[in-house]
Protein backbone atom coordinates (compact mmCIF):
# COMPACT_ATOMS: atom_id res chain seq x y z
CA UNK A 1 0.00 0.00 0.00
CA UNK A 2 1.30 3.44 -0.92
CA UNK A 3 1.74 6.14 1.68
CA UNK A 4 -0.73 8.33 -0.20
CA UNK A 5 -3.49 5.72 0.13
CA UNK A 6 -2.68 5.26 3.83
CA UNK A 7 -2.83 8.99 4.57
CA UNK A 8 -6.05 9.62 2.61
CA UNK A 9 -7.74 6.63 4.27
CA UNK A 10 -6.74 7.85 7.74
CA UNK A 11 -8.13 11.35 7.16
CA UNK A 12 -11.21 10.68 5.01
CA UNK A 13 -12.47 7.32 6.32
CA UNK A 14 -11.17 7.28 9.89
CA UNK A 15 -11.86 10.96 10.38
CA UNK A 16 -8.56 11.65 12.09
CA UNK A 17 -7.22 15.17 12.11
CA UNK A 18 -4.61 16.30 9.64
CA UNK A 19 -2.24 17.25 12.46
CA UNK A 20 -2.53 13.81 14.07
CA UNK A 21 -1.94 11.95 10.78
CA UNK A 22 1.04 14.16 9.88
CA UNK A 23 2.65 13.43 13.26
CA UNK A 24 1.91 9.70 13.10
CA UNK A 25 3.32 9.10 9.63
CA UNK A 26 6.06 11.71 9.50
CA UNK A 27 4.69 13.77 6.59
CA UNK A 28 3.86 17.44 6.19
CA UNK A 29 0.35 18.78 6.75
CA UNK A 30 0.46 20.67 3.46
CA UNK A 31 1.03 17.43 1.59
CA UNK A 32 -1.92 15.78 3.37
CA UNK A 33 -4.18 18.72 2.46
CA UNK A 34 -3.01 18.41 -1.17
CA UNK A 35 -3.73 14.65 -1.22
CA UNK A 36 -7.17 15.01 0.29
CA UNK A 37 -8.14 17.78 -2.14
CA UNK A 38 -6.89 15.67 -5.05
CA UNK A 39 -8.87 12.64 -3.79
CA UNK A 40 -12.12 14.61 -3.60
CA UNK A 41 -11.67 15.64 -7.26
CA UNK A 42 -10.08 12.57 -8.86
CA UNK A 43 -11.19 9.70 -6.66
CA UNK A 44 -8.98 6.59 -6.67
CA UNK A 45 -6.69 8.15 -9.31
CA UNK A 46 -5.24 10.24 -6.50
CA UNK A 47 -3.57 7.10 -5.14
CA UNK A 48 -1.35 6.74 -8.22
CA UNK A 49 2.22 8.12 -7.96
CA UNK A 50 2.78 11.38 -9.82
CA UNK A 51 5.67 12.10 -12.17
CA UNK A 52 8.33 14.39 -10.76
CA UNK A 53 9.43 15.49 -14.18
CA UNK A 54 9.57 19.31 -14.36
CA UNK A 55 6.99 21.02 -16.55
CA UNK A 56 9.72 22.99 -18.35
CA UNK A 57 13.43 22.42 -18.97
CA UNK A 58 15.21 25.70 -19.69
CA UNK A 59 18.56 23.87 -20.02
CA UNK A 60 17.30 21.36 -22.61
CA UNK A 61 19.09 21.24 -25.96
CA UNK A 62 17.13 23.38 -28.47
CA UNK A 63 15.22 21.49 -31.15
CA UNK A 64 17.20 23.34 -33.83
CA UNK A 65 20.48 22.00 -32.39
CA UNK A 66 19.06 18.48 -32.18
CA UNK A 67 18.05 18.65 -35.83
CA UNK A 68 21.46 20.04 -36.78
CA UNK A 69 23.20 17.12 -35.03
CA UNK A 70 21.11 14.64 -37.04
CA UNK A 71 21.74 16.55 -40.28
CA UNK A 72 25.53 16.57 -39.75
CA UNK A 73 25.38 12.86 -38.94
CA UNK A 74 23.56 12.20 -42.21
CA UNK A 75 25.95 14.35 -44.27
CA UNK A 76 29.10 12.75 -42.82
CA UNK A 77 27.70 9.24 -43.21
CA UNK A 78 26.81 9.97 -46.83
CA UNK A 79 30.42 10.99 -47.51
CA UNK A 80 31.75 7.89 -45.78
CA UNK A 81 33.45 9.92 -43.03
CA UNK A 82 33.47 9.31 -39.29
CA UNK A 83 30.13 10.50 -37.92
CA UNK A 84 30.49 9.78 -34.21
CA UNK A 85 29.53 12.19 -31.40
CA UNK A 86 33.10 13.53 -31.05
CA UNK A 87 33.30 14.50 -34.72
CA UNK A 88 29.80 16.00 -34.71
CA UNK A 89 30.63 18.10 -31.63
CA UNK A 90 33.76 19.37 -33.44
CA UNK A 91 31.77 20.41 -36.52
CA UNK A 92 29.17 22.17 -34.35
CA UNK A 93 31.88 24.20 -32.62
CA UNK A 94 33.97 25.09 -35.66
CA UNK A 95 31.32 25.55 -38.34
CA UNK A 96 28.20 26.56 -36.40
CA UNK A 97 29.69 28.13 -33.22
CA UNK A 98 27.64 25.81 -31.02
CA UNK A 99 29.24 24.14 -28.01
CA UNK A 100 27.85 20.69 -27.30
CA UNK A 101 29.38 17.96 -25.16
CA UNK A 102 30.17 14.55 -26.56
CA UNK A 103 27.70 12.95 -24.11
CA UNK A 104 24.84 15.20 -25.27
CA UNK A 105 25.57 14.48 -28.93
CA UNK A 106 25.64 10.75 -28.14
CA UNK A 107 22.26 10.89 -26.36
CA UNK A 108 20.70 12.73 -29.30
CA UNK A 109 21.99 10.11 -31.76
CA UNK A 110 20.86 7.25 -29.55
CA UNK A 111 17.35 8.64 -29.05
CA UNK A 112 17.06 8.98 -32.83
CA UNK A 113 18.13 5.31 -33.25
CA UNK A 114 20.99 6.30 -35.55
CA UNK A 115 23.65 4.34 -33.63
CA UNK A 116 23.86 0.93 -32.01
CA UNK A 117 25.27 0.99 -28.46
CA UNK A 118 28.47 -1.03 -28.18
CA UNK A 119 29.92 -2.74 -25.10
CA UNK A 120 32.64 -0.87 -23.29
CA UNK A 121 35.85 -1.14 -25.28
CA UNK A 122 39.41 -1.43 -24.11
CA UNK A 123 40.55 2.05 -22.95
CA UNK A 124 42.87 3.96 -25.25
CA UNK A 125 45.36 4.37 -22.40
CA UNK A 126 46.02 0.62 -22.51
CA UNK A 127 47.49 0.78 -26.03
CA UNK A 128 51.15 1.45 -26.72
CA UNK A 129 51.25 4.08 -29.46
CA UNK A 130 54.26 5.11 -31.50
CA UNK A 131 54.27 8.50 -33.17
CA UNK A 132 56.98 10.63 -34.74
CA UNK A 133 57.79 13.82 -32.83
CA UNK A 134 57.99 16.08 -35.91
CA UNK A 135 56.39 16.35 -39.34
CA UNK A 136 58.55 14.75 -42.04
CA UNK A 137 60.31 12.68 -39.41
CA UNK A 138 58.73 9.52 -40.84
CA UNK A 139 56.58 8.97 -43.91
CA UNK A 140 54.54 5.77 -44.08
CA UNK A 141 53.67 4.28 -47.47
CA UNK A 142 51.66 1.33 -48.75
CA UNK A 143 49.23 0.51 -51.55
CA UNK A 144 45.83 -1.15 -51.47
CA UNK A 145 43.52 -2.72 -54.05
CA UNK A 146 40.25 -1.35 -55.47
CA UNK A 147 37.92 -2.32 -58.31
CA UNK A 148 36.44 -0.07 -60.99
CA UNK A 149 32.82 -0.38 -62.05
CA UNK A 150 33.73 -2.85 -64.83
CA UNK A 151 35.60 -5.11 -62.38
CA UNK A 152 39.10 -3.94 -63.33
CA UNK A 153 41.46 -4.26 -60.38
CA UNK A 154 43.58 -1.16 -59.67
CA UNK A 155 46.02 -0.20 -56.94
CA UNK A 156 46.03 2.96 -54.83
CA UNK A 157 49.42 4.15 -53.53
CA UNK A 158 49.21 6.18 -50.30
CA UNK A 159 51.85 8.29 -48.54
CA UNK A 160 51.10 9.48 -45.00
CA UNK A 161 53.05 11.65 -42.56
CA UNK A 162 53.44 9.65 -39.35
CA UNK A 163 53.29 12.62 -36.98
CA UNK A 164 50.34 14.58 -38.37
CA UNK A 165 48.46 11.88 -40.39
CA UNK A 166 48.66 14.35 -43.29
CA UNK A 167 47.95 12.55 -46.58
CA UNK A 168 50.94 13.55 -48.69
CA UNK A 169 49.86 11.71 -51.84
CA UNK A 170 47.11 9.27 -52.85
CA UNK A 171 47.27 8.10 -56.47
CA UNK A 172 45.56 5.36 -58.49
CA UNK A 173 47.44 3.07 -60.91
CA UNK A 174 46.83 -0.13 -62.84
CA UNK A 175 49.86 -1.56 -61.03
CA UNK A 176 52.24 0.08 -58.56
CA UNK A 177 55.80 -0.48 -59.74
CA UNK A 178 59.18 0.51 -58.35
CA UNK A 179 59.37 3.33 -60.91
CA UNK A 180 55.97 4.67 -59.83
CA UNK A 181 56.98 4.46 -56.14
CA UNK A 182 60.18 6.44 -56.83
CA UNK A 183 58.57 9.07 -59.07
CA UNK A 184 55.69 9.61 -56.66
CA UNK A 185 58.20 10.00 -53.83
CA UNK A 186 60.10 12.61 -55.83
CA UNK A 187 56.89 14.54 -56.55
CA UNK A 188 56.04 14.67 -52.85
CA UNK A 189 59.54 15.92 -52.00
CA UNK A 190 59.18 18.71 -54.57
CA UNK A 191 56.13 19.95 -52.64
CA UNK A 192 56.79 19.08 -49.00
CA UNK A 193 60.57 18.69 -48.69
CA UNK A 194 62.61 15.61 -47.81
CA UNK A 195 61.74 13.38 -44.84
CA UNK A 196 64.12 12.13 -42.17
CA UNK A 197 63.00 8.51 -42.72
CA UNK A 198 60.41 6.29 -44.42
CA UNK A 199 58.46 3.33 -43.05
CA UNK A 200 56.99 0.69 -45.36
CA UNK A 201 56.31 -3.01 -45.49
CA UNK A 202 58.57 -5.39 -47.42
CA UNK A 203 56.90 -5.10 -50.82
CA UNK A 204 59.31 -5.37 -53.74
CA UNK A 205 58.50 -1.83 -54.87
CA UNK A 206 59.99 -0.58 -51.57
CA UNK A 207 62.79 -3.01 -50.74
CA UNK A 208 64.65 -6.03 -52.11
CA UNK A 209 65.98 -7.27 -48.80
CA UNK A 210 63.99 -10.51 -49.09
CA UNK A 211 64.79 -11.10 -52.78
CA UNK A 212 67.68 -13.43 -52.03
CA UNK A 213 70.37 -10.86 -52.80
CA UNK A 214 69.54 -10.70 -56.50
CA UNK A 215 69.46 -7.38 -58.34
CA UNK A 216 70.80 -5.16 -55.55
CA UNK A 217 68.89 -2.06 -54.49
CA UNK A 218 65.74 -1.10 -56.36
CA UNK A 219 64.95 2.43 -57.57
CA UNK A 220 63.29 3.50 -54.35
CA UNK A 221 66.11 2.25 -52.13
CA UNK A 222 68.73 3.92 -54.32
CA UNK A 223 66.80 7.20 -54.09
CA UNK A 224 66.79 7.04 -50.29
CA UNK A 225 70.52 6.31 -50.09
CA UNK A 226 71.33 9.19 -52.43
CA UNK A 227 69.29 11.61 -50.33
CA UNK A 228 70.61 10.26 -46.96
CA UNK A 229 67.08 9.29 -45.92
CA UNK A 230 66.79 6.45 -43.40
CA UNK A 231 64.73 3.49 -44.60
CA UNK A 232 62.68 1.49 -42.07
CA UNK A 233 60.67 -1.64 -42.86
CA UNK A 234 58.18 -3.57 -40.79
CA UNK A 235 58.82 -7.13 -39.69
CA UNK A 236 57.11 -9.82 -41.78
CA UNK A 237 53.57 -10.61 -40.60
CA UNK A 238 53.44 -7.49 -38.41
CA UNK A 239 51.07 -5.10 -40.23
CA UNK A 240 50.46 -3.06 -37.07
CA UNK A 241 53.93 -1.53 -37.47
CA UNK A 242 52.48 0.44 -40.39
CA UNK A 243 49.15 0.77 -38.62
CA UNK A 244 48.55 4.42 -39.47
CA UNK A 245 48.55 3.91 -43.23
CA UNK A 246 46.55 0.67 -42.81
CA UNK A 247 43.89 2.56 -40.87
CA UNK A 248 43.98 5.28 -43.51
CA UNK A 249 43.13 2.64 -46.13
CA UNK A 250 40.03 1.71 -44.11
CA UNK A 251 38.91 5.34 -43.94
CA UNK A 252 39.57 5.84 -47.65
CA UNK A 253 37.65 2.72 -48.70
CA UNK A 254 34.71 3.60 -46.47
CA UNK A 255 34.46 6.88 -48.37
CA UNK A 256 34.82 5.24 -51.79
CA UNK A 257 32.07 2.74 -50.97
CA UNK A 258 29.70 5.65 -50.29
CA UNK A 259 30.36 7.06 -53.81
CA UNK A 260 29.28 5.76 -57.23
CA UNK A 261 31.80 3.29 -58.60
CA UNK A 262 34.37 5.00 -60.83
CA UNK A 263 34.48 3.72 -64.40
CA UNK A 264 38.03 4.88 -65.19
CA UNK A 265 41.26 5.53 -63.31
CA UNK A 266 40.89 9.27 -64.04
CA UNK A 267 37.44 9.30 -62.47
CA UNK A 268 38.76 7.37 -59.47
CA UNK A 269 41.62 9.85 -59.11
CA UNK A 270 39.09 12.70 -59.01
CA UNK A 271 37.26 10.94 -56.16
CA UNK A 272 40.58 10.47 -54.34
CA UNK A 273 41.52 14.16 -54.73
CA UNK A 274 38.14 15.25 -53.33
CA UNK A 275 38.53 12.91 -50.37
CA UNK A 276 42.09 14.07 -49.60
CA UNK A 277 41.04 17.72 -49.55
CA UNK A 278 38.33 16.97 -46.98
CA UNK A 279 40.54 14.57 -45.01
CA UNK A 280 43.51 16.95 -44.72
CA UNK A 281 41.75 20.30 -44.26
CA UNK A 282 38.16 19.83 -43.05
CA UNK A 283 38.01 16.60 -41.04
CA UNK A 284 39.10 16.55 -37.37
CA UNK A 285 41.40 13.67 -36.53
CA UNK A 286 40.71 11.86 -33.26
CA UNK A 287 44.38 10.96 -32.72
CA UNK A 288 45.66 14.55 -32.91
CA UNK A 289 45.77 17.04 -29.98
CA UNK A 290 42.69 19.25 -29.73
CA UNK A 291 41.18 17.21 -32.60
CA UNK A 292 43.06 19.37 -35.09
CA UNK A 293 43.05 18.63 -38.80
CA UNK A 294 46.12 16.90 -40.30
CA UNK A 295 46.95 20.00 -42.35
CA UNK A 296 47.00 22.22 -39.25
CA UNK A 297 49.34 19.87 -37.40
CA UNK A 298 51.59 19.34 -40.42
CA UNK A 299 52.05 22.99 -41.42
CA UNK A 300 52.45 24.66 -38.02
CA UNK A 301 55.35 22.67 -36.62
CA UNK A 302 59.07 22.56 -37.55
CA UNK A 303 59.85 19.72 -39.95
CA UNK A 304 62.61 17.15 -39.72
CA UNK A 305 65.18 16.88 -42.50
CA UNK A 306 67.43 14.02 -43.72
CA UNK A 307 70.57 13.08 -41.80
CA UNK A 308 69.78 15.10 -38.69
CA UNK A 309 69.72 13.73 -35.19
CA UNK A 310 66.91 14.54 -32.84
CA UNK A 311 67.72 17.91 -31.27
CA UNK A 312 67.28 17.69 -27.47
CA UNK A 313 66.48 21.41 -27.40
CA UNK A 314 63.27 20.94 -29.36
CA UNK A 315 60.21 21.05 -27.18
CA UNK A 316 56.47 21.13 -27.81
CA UNK A 317 54.42 22.54 -24.95
CA UNK A 318 50.63 22.68 -24.56
CA UNK A 319 49.41 25.53 -22.38
CA UNK A 320 46.51 27.90 -21.72
CA UNK A 321 46.84 31.69 -21.71
CA UNK A 322 46.39 33.15 -18.23
CA UNK A 323 46.40 36.85 -17.35
CA UNK A 324 47.49 37.58 -20.91
CA UNK A 325 50.63 35.46 -20.90
CA UNK A 326 52.21 32.01 -20.81
CA UNK A 327 55.32 31.04 -18.85
CA UNK A 328 58.11 28.56 -19.52
CA UNK A 329 61.49 27.71 -18.08
CA UNK A 330 64.60 27.98 -20.28
CA UNK A 331 68.10 27.21 -19.05
CA UNK A 332 66.91 27.23 -15.44
CA UNK A 333 65.23 30.66 -15.70
CA UNK A 334 61.51 31.40 -15.88
CA UNK A 335 60.38 33.56 -18.79
CA UNK A 336 56.94 35.10 -19.32
CA UNK A 337 55.60 35.75 -22.82
CA UNK A 338 52.90 38.38 -23.22
CA UNK A 339 50.07 37.49 -25.60
CA UNK A 340 47.26 39.86 -24.57
CA UNK A 341 44.45 39.55 -22.02
CA UNK A 342 41.84 39.30 -24.77
CA UNK A 343 43.09 35.73 -25.36
CA UNK A 344 42.73 34.60 -21.72
CA UNK A 345 41.62 30.98 -21.55
CA UNK A 346 42.77 30.15 -25.08
CA UNK A 347 44.63 26.85 -25.47
CA UNK A 348 47.93 27.31 -27.29
CA UNK A 349 50.90 25.22 -28.41
CA UNK A 350 54.46 26.49 -28.02
CA UNK A 351 57.17 25.26 -30.38
CA UNK A 352 60.52 25.77 -28.68
CA UNK A 353 63.78 25.53 -30.61
CA UNK A 354 66.58 26.78 -28.39
CA UNK A 355 65.55 30.41 -27.77
CA UNK A 356 63.20 30.67 -30.74
CA UNK A 357 59.53 30.42 -29.78
CA UNK A 358 56.42 30.08 -31.92
CA UNK A 359 53.00 30.31 -30.27
CA UNK A 360 49.90 29.25 -32.18
CA UNK A 361 46.24 28.51 -31.47
CA UNK A 362 45.88 24.84 -30.54
CA UNK A 363 42.64 24.38 -32.51
CA UNK A 364 42.85 26.68 -35.54
CA UNK A 365 46.62 26.62 -36.03
CA UNK A 366 46.71 30.43 -36.26
CA UNK A 367 50.11 31.89 -35.36
CA UNK A 368 49.69 34.17 -32.33
CA UNK A 369 53.28 35.25 -31.82
CA UNK A 370 56.87 34.42 -32.80
CA UNK A 371 59.86 35.71 -30.87
CA UNK A 372 63.43 35.05 -29.79
CA UNK A 373 63.94 34.95 -26.05
CA UNK A 374 66.45 37.38 -24.54
CA UNK A 375 68.11 35.41 -21.71
CA UNK A 376 68.56 38.61 -19.66
CA UNK A 377 64.86 39.56 -19.80
CA UNK A 378 62.19 37.80 -17.76
CA UNK A 379 59.02 39.35 -19.23
CA UNK A 380 58.68 39.63 -23.00
CA UNK A 381 55.79 42.00 -23.64
CA UNK A 382 53.82 42.31 -26.84
CA UNK A 383 55.18 45.80 -27.48
CA UNK A 384 51.67 47.23 -27.45
CA UNK A 385 50.61 49.97 -25.00
CA UNK A 386 48.65 48.76 -21.98
CA UNK A 387 45.54 50.32 -20.47
CA UNK A 388 42.74 52.33 -22.07
CA UNK A 389 42.91 55.64 -23.91
CA UNK A 390 44.46 58.38 -21.89
CA UNK A 391 43.23 61.97 -21.83
CA UNK A 392 45.33 65.13 -21.73
CA UNK A 393 47.70 65.32 -18.82
CA UNK A 394 46.46 67.53 -16.01
CA UNK A 395 48.92 70.05 -14.57
CA UNK A 396 48.53 70.76 -10.88
CA UNK A 397 48.56 74.48 -10.19
CA UNK A 398 49.87 75.89 -6.96
CA UNK A 399 49.04 79.27 -5.50
CA UNK A 400 51.89 81.81 -5.65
Amino acid sequence: MSRARLVITAVVLEGRSVREVATAYGVSRSWIHELVARYRVEGDAAFEPRSRRPLTRPDATPDSTVQLVLTIRQQLTHKGFDAGPDTIAWHLEHHHHITLSRATAYRILRRANTITPEPRKKPRSSYIRFQAEQPNETWQADFTHWQLANGTDVEILCWLDDHSRFALSVTAHLRVTGLIARDTFRAIIATHGEPFSTLTDNGMVFTTRFSGGKGGRNMFEAELVQRRIIQKNSRPNHPTTCGKVERFHDTLKRHLRSQPKATTISELQHQLDTFINDYNHHRPHRSLPQRATPATTYTTRPKATPGQDHDPHYRVRHDRIHTGRVSLRLNGQMHHIGLGRTLDGTRVILLIQDLNIRVFHATTGEIIRTLSINPDVRYHGTGKPTGGPKGPRKIKRTEP
